[in-house]
């Protein structure tokens, strides 16, 4: 297999920095190139290309701004290898991770396939705390910690790859964001394309993120999942619910407590609260980092959960068109 990255950018020069240097360290002795995709900067990253073009196979475009899914669509048309690899722009690779997608490929051969995010000791606290709960089997976010099943996986556009074969014939992503990488995976599987997990090419997926930031972006995620729901009704899971069950939960006990003296609901969040904070701090061996993890729990539920229940009335109970109940969530192309 000739294996061509691509990464998308946009106004992050220092994360490709770290990125392209974690590709000068890969154990992988073939070769393989590397695309980079200027996505309308206003903060260009040439100058950090120029750094390692004796190091690394580069080519560098720049082109207005379309969003992600359309930058990566982009650089797939130019890719000179028969596998693309996609990467955000956020995440470093360990040594190994070249050599592990191509023996599990090998092993396995499969025209899609998604790999886990990890974390770095250089990571700052809330990192590490935002880590924990979208990576956590605690949480929703196992799947991003690589525990779904390693068959009928949908791969996350963080890291994931993508044959040349399957790319043509989907056309790859569609202008919905978030939610592009799912909505490619489903329509994957409905051409006859097989995907799957491998837990071995995992990445340090930094998050350069702030609390406000986080909230947006899983509200967002929220949003998106209503609509993904309404296109692909055979792929919703009951998983997809539980963050908007939570919210309500939430209320149900405040409204319990107070008219009705009745507690238990609200111990049950105190408690499961409690759980989070213990485990982070273990895992992450820091009392700061189990404190911030408690604020990454609620935001994330909140956010995704509202979200949910936000984009559900929209879709479902008052029948909008998605474009039209969220044009923030789709790209112009």
């Amino acid at each position: 297999m000739d294996f061509s990255f691509i990464i998308p950018v946009y106004n992050r020069p220092d994360e490709i920095d770290e990125l392209l240097e974690s590709l000068t360290k890969q154990t992988y002795t073939k070769a393989f190139e590397i695309i980079i995709v200027e996505d309308g900067s206003t903060v260009p990253c040439e100058h950090i290309i120029d750094k390692y073009r004796s190091k690394l196979n580069l080519t560098y475009y720049l082109k207005y701004n379309s969003g992600p899914g359309d930058s990566r669509n982009f650089g797939m048309q130019y890719a000179k290898g028969d596998y693309y690899l996609i990467l955000d722009s956020d995440c470093i690779l360990p040594p190994q991770y070249l050599e592990e997608v191509e023996k599990s490929l090998t092993e396995k051969y499969v025209d899609c396939f998604g790999g886990p995010d990890n974390m770095l000791p250089s990571f700052t606290a809330i990192q590490k705390a935002i880590n924990f709960t979208m990576t956590s089997v605690l949480t929703t976010g196992g799947v991003r910690g690589g525990t779904e099943k390693i068959e009928k996986f949908q791969p996350r556009s963080f890291n994931m790859g993508i044959s040349k074969k399957a790319f043509e014939a989907s056309k790859g992503f569609s202008n919905i964001h978030p939610g592009e990488d799912p909505d490619l995976s489903i329509r994957l599987w409905k051409m006859g394309f097989e995907t799957k997990l491998i837990p071995s090419a995992f990445v340090y997926h930094k998050r350069r993120i702030d609390w406000e930031k986080f909230y947006i972006q899983v509200n967002k995620f929220g949003k998106v999942r209503p609509i993904l729901n309404k296109w692909y009704p055979e792929y919703a899971k009951p998983t997809f619910y539980l963050p908007s069950l939570f919210v309500i939960g939430v209320f149900v006990g405040i409204i319990a407590t107070f008219f009705f003296l009745f507690d238990w609901i609200l111990k049950l969040y105190f408690l499961y609260t409690i759980i989070i904070f213990i485990a982070s701090t273990y895992k992450n061996r820091s009392l700061k980092v189990g404190f911030y993890t408690i604020i990454a729990l609620w935001r994330q539920f909140f956010g995704y959960g509202m979200g949910f229940i936000e984009s559900y009335y929209k879709i479902n109970i008052l029948k909008k068109e998605p474009q039209e109940a969220f044009p923030e969530l789709f790209f112009k192309l």
